[in-house]
């Protein structure tokens, strides 16, 4: 379903169980950009869909739940398919500030990138996060810089913003789960620009993290194995 367009510019907000914190992301998100925006329910089970049936939400549901990256590729194909020029990823979660989507925009309309990251560590800021979130980031920041050639200091970052070139590849293409950095590698070997500006981060506002250490030791690996495939072989 193709909601009516009001603005050349699309926020994706991928969602899954966010009961605590979707209504308050959303109405801050009102109130700092006039922009369109779709909600991804990603198959929930707690009352998110409840939410969004309640604050007449424009949003897309998955029968089940597909992780981020099915989540991050059905907004991408409705931004495809809306003819939107620009689709930033707005986490539902509280962690990224709606305020410095203005910066993102900018910085994409003025330096003919292809994705503009909002980076917590391209400058010094007061996002801390936990020890594994931490080492995952500093792990992946090298494997980047090893891969491609290119620094970037805040690969994890979903707080982003991409043009329609970025769109129409997505749209086809996005990796299943833990994509963020897979597409940097993705995006670096087919000659998109890409470049970090600094934006202020805060911690989760509410709900819990499905990211714990397991998690994340399986995510290095497997993100590892195919960023060395696709730079390899794409």
């Amino acid at each position: 379903m193709q909601h009516q367009r009001n603005s050349d510019i699309l926020i994706i907000i991928p969602a899954y169980n966010e009961e605590a914190t979707l209504a308050r992301t959303v109405s801050e998100l009102k109130r700092h950009t006039p922009y369109d925006f779709i909600v991804i329910d990603d198959g929930s089970k707690d009352s998110t869909p409840d939410i969004i049936r309640e604050e007449g939400l424009p949003a897309l549901r998955h029968a089940v739940n597909l992780g981020i990256g099915g989540s991050m590729q059905s907004g991408y194909k409705y931004a495809h398919r809306g003819g939107y020029r620009y689709a930033i990823q707005l986490d539902a979660d509280g962690q990224h500030r709606p305020e410095d989507i203005a910066k993102l925009v900018r910085e994409i309309e003025t330096s003919g990138c292809d994705m503009v990251i909002g980076s917590r560590f391209v400058e010094k800021s007061g996002y801390r996060g936990s020890l594994s979130r931490r080492i995952g980031i500093f792990y992946f920041h090298h494997l980047i810089r090893v891969l491609t050639g290119i620094p970037v200091y805040d690969p994890t970052s979903g707080f982003r913003i991409v043009g329609r070139a970025a769109i129409e590849q997505f749209a086809r293409h996005y990796p299943t789960d833990y994509p963020e950095v897979e597409v940097l590698v993705s995006l670096s070997k087919r000659g998109f620009k890409i470049k970090e500006i600094s934006v202020e981060m805060r911690g989760r506002q509410g709900g819990t993290s499905s990211i714990n250490w397991s998690k994340s030791i399986y995510y290095m690996l497997k993100v590892t194995l195919f960023s060395v495939i696709r730079k390899s072989f794409s």
